[in-house]
């Protein structure tokens, strides 16, 4: 039994020895991040306690955004706002309000945007002061929106029993199946990565019977790992942005490298977050000590971030390519 225990000791170690040494030698396509600007690009205004937590998608010529927007009774809706800079966003109306029976009274929450054969494909939460799930909207025109419901139903995931959250959905086919990263809650009650597949991108299956972007004991991700924006497909492999916080629930920013042929595979994990809170409007807000990633949106050699402050602002931040 010793030497039973003493070999599985190694492989163990040996594995985190190779994972270690993969993710010393990747580096993810961009350099160092800096801050576009060092205020917010959105601040709430009027009625609002919050405006934050942004996705973006280059339209024609423009930059368009959906924000998670907060009235002063903590309910959220989504606005839409547009850009000819990426920096300098004008909100242009309300794109989607709580009105379902998953949405009504808490809100719709977190959005992410992709664009897959001349569709727009909107993932969200959608919260009725009870359940947080994940939910589906499509688009042809970002005007307007046909709610698909449900796509992956809170406390029925094969390890995820509690909500389901953030859809990070990948917008080229592995394996003739579409992929999508998302967050669950554990039986351990902290908040990890799962990971779904659809063959329509209206019906979703869990591909894991645990987490596939687990939580890290003592690291900046111990407590929560939850998928930024849309992944994007690299020579490399399957490159993932994602928030992590830790038991003090600071929120801090990383990235995961997945196999281009089995999204399931991790081949490499940043030991230190690439983005922390810094600034003022980042560490006090609804939450404090908040920097939160969903929207990318990347032009030539230019990546650009944006991301919730503290759950009251927006915020970008640039990088430059490799």
């Amino acid at each position: 039994m010793n030497r039973y225990r003493s070999l599985v000791a190694l492989i163990v170690l040996l594995g985190c020895a190779v994972g270690l040494l993969a993710a010393a030698k990747y580096q993810p396509p961009f350099g160092e991040w800096k801050r576009a600007s060092e205020q917010p690009i959105l601040s709430p205004t009027g009625d609002l306690a919050g405006i934050f937590n942004p996705a973006v998608i280059k339209h024609g010529d423009e930059y368009f955004m959906l924000t998670r927007s907060q009235d002063k009774k903590g309910t959220s809706f989504l606005q839409s706002a547009t850009s000819k800079d990426g920096l300098h966003f004008v909100v242009t109306g309300t794109a989607l309000k709580p009105e379902a029976p998953y949405e009504k009274d808490g809100g719709v929450e977190d959005p992410r945007l992709v664009k897959i054969d001349g569709t727009y494909y909107l993932t969200y939460t959608g919260y009725n002061t009870k359940d947080a799930q994940l939910c589906l909207a499509t688009s042809k025109d970002l005007k307007t929106w046909e709610r698909k419901g449900v796509i992956l139903p809170a406390y029925k995931g094969n390890w995820n029993v509690g909500w389901t959250k953030s859809g990070a959905i990948l917008t080229e086919k592995v394996n003739g199946k579409y992929w999508m990263y998302f967050l669950g809650t554990a039986a351990d009650k902290t908040d990890q990565m799962g990971l779904a597949s659809s063959s329509d991108l209206l019906h979703w299956t869990e591909e894991t019977q645990t987490p596939v972007l687990p939580k890290r004991e003592g690291m900046w991700d111990e407590r929560v790992v939850e998928p930024g924006p849309p992944p994007v497909m690299t020579k490399e492999g399957i490159l993932l942005i994602y928030n992590g916080a830790d038991n003090k629930l600071v929120y801090r920013v990383g990235w995961a490298l997945f196999d281009k042929t089995d999204p399931r595979k991790v081949l490499a994990r940043s030991e230190t977050p690439i983005f922390t809170p810094e600034k003022e409007w980042e560490k006090v807000g609804q939450v404090p000590n908040v920097v939160f990633v969903e929207g990318l949106v990347r032009e030539g050699n230019r990546w650009m971030f944006y991301y919730g402050g503290a759950d009251k602002y927006i915020g970008v931040v640039g990088a430059s390519g490799r």
